[in-house]
């Protein structure tokens, strides 16, 4: 893993460090390919290790967010953060918060950050992406916009990442879980053997524990972690693209 070039549990977000870490050394590989781009910026977390990478070659990261929160971020919602909520504009706005992470860890000229729409960036874009990370909305219509609207990007080869995926519906949303099913059953995606792919357990007392497991998350993976006394709670599966752009 590349040194990050500051203290990531210090930037509101929800991403495990090795997750993190398994999406450095993707963008790492995709960037040879093609640019990199992550969908769900919120304040930075993620655009540290995956701009870091990006960094050390030279590459850069773009990071597409409107910047008003999810769904789970609004006022009454689980994951509202008061600090985040922008009384004049009447919404939430973690741009600053974002700008300002950027500014801390030197990547302002790595990372470029678009503010808009998912949907509406993805019908202008036009470069080839050798390295994709879903973390946008978790509704249905959001999660398949950002499947159907950035998949057709990626090159041969390239990578893809999604973020909570949830084997178990209890545990989360499930349109991230849906759209991980949705590339595995159209045969343009195959799973990576080499690499890693993170396991998030809950163990008997509830405490979560990650597991770095290498290869593809499989069913007879999730069993054996479950024999264990644990279950699974999300995964964050690596998929590469074997279409052409």
């Amino acid at each position: 893993m590349l040194k990050l070039p500051l203290d990531v549990d210090q930037i509101k977000g929800f991403l495990d460090p090795a997750e993190g870490e398994a999406l450095q050394r993707a963008a790492l590989a995709g960037a040879a390919l093609g640019a990199c781009l992550e969908i769900g910026a919120y304040c930075g977390k993620s655009a540290v290790y995956i701009g870091t990478a990006c960094q050390s070659v030279g590459a850069p990261l773009f990071s597409v967010d409107h910047h008003r929160g999810s769904e789970e971020n609004q006022p009454g919602w689980e994951y509202h953060d008061a600090e985040l909520w922008d009384d004049e504009a009447g919404a939430m706005d973690t741009l600053p918060f974002l700008r300002r992470t950027l500014r801390a860890a030197g990547l302002e000229e790595t990372v470029i950050p678009i503010v808009g729409r998912s949907a509406t960036v993805a019908r202008a874009w036009g470069a080839p992406l050798g390295f994709l990370f879903i973390d946008g909305g978790h509704t249905m219509e959001a999660a398949l916009g950002d499947y159907r609207g950035w998949t057709p990007h990626l090159v041969r080869g390239g990578l893809l990442a999604i973020h909570d995926v949830f084997p178990d519906p209890a545990d989360g949303g499930r349109p991230p879980f849906e759209i991980y099913q949705r590339a595995l059953a159209s045969d343009l995606f195959e799973e990576v053997e080499e690499g890693a792919s993170e396991v998030k357990v809950l163990d008997e007392g509830g405490e979560t524990i990650t597991s770095v497991i290498t290869g593809p998350v499989t069913a007879d993976v999730i069993s054996n972690i479950e024999r264990e006394g644990q279950r699974p709670r999300s995964l964050l599966p690596l998929l590469r693209s074997l279409c052409r752009v």
